[in-house]
């Protein structure tokens, strides 16, 4: 793809898994931010290294180490994620394409989120927990071709890379939610509290947050 052609909140693939967009810094070298949905993940690469898909009703993949079905057809409960597919928001209203975010009220018009963004049922796809029996599965762009390397290398059935942490010593994060420019990298990870130079200590969720850290790159894997 063209670096013009990729906006915030497109679902990619890149290396064969399925991510989102969720910046895209002309002025930078490896320009396309990414979070992989997958395990929430964050990952940079350029443009040309992506292809977007546009999700539909029946497509299912893994949102942080979970199973889910899109439908269109099923009424939402509170606590329920969706996904906005075709957002129209209002002037108070702050989401985006496809953001995922938590039902917490319903009612006859849309629903409320837990961000207290207001939704119209027209603008959303539920995400319905499990895989259906009827979906197309999206995680990866191609999927016979990953089964095939995965078996020459393993030797045995497929296990898929659906670990606990996807952070790994080495990532260099900056945090984002500050005045001062604060870059940092992980020196250590015991079970899910991570360790930064410098003497921060933060959980996993917290530093898969896009709004507060941001991942830069991991020198051990350039």
């Amino acid at each position: 793809m063209k670096l013009y052609q990729v906006r915030k909140g497109q679902f990619v693939y890149f290396n064969n898994e399925l991510h989102r967009v969720y910046g895209v810094k002309p002025m930078f070298k490896l320009s396309v931010h990414l979070v992989k949905l997958r395990d929430l993940s964050q990952h940079i690469t350029k443009a040309v290294h992506v292809e977007k898909y546009i999700p539909k009703e029946l497509d299912s993949f893994i949102f942080d180490h979970k199973v889910y079905t899109l439908r269109n057809n099923q009424n939402p409960a509170p606590g329920d994620y969706i996904l906005i597919n075709n957002p129209t928001p209002d002037t108070l209203d702050h989401y985006s394409l496809n953001e995922i975010e938590v039902v917490e009220t319903v009612d006859r018009k849309g629903i409320i989120t837990s961000d207290s963004n207001g939704i119209k049922h027209n603008e959303y796809l539920l995400m319905v927990p499990g895989r259906a029996p009827d979906s197309h599965p999206i995680d990866y762009k191609d999927m016979i071709n990953f089964e095939e390397e995965n078996l020459e290398d393993t030797g045995q059935q497929i296990i898929h890379p659906y670990g606990e942490l996807s952070t790994q010593l080495g990532d260099v994060y900056k945090k984002r939610d500050s005045d001062e420019i604060f870059e940092a990298m992980v020196v250590a990870i015991k079970g899910k509290t991570i360790y930064l130079g410098g003497g921060v200590e933060l959980k996993h969720e917290e530093l898969m947050d896009t709004d507060k850290w941001e991942f830069q790159y991991n020198p051990f894997n350039t």
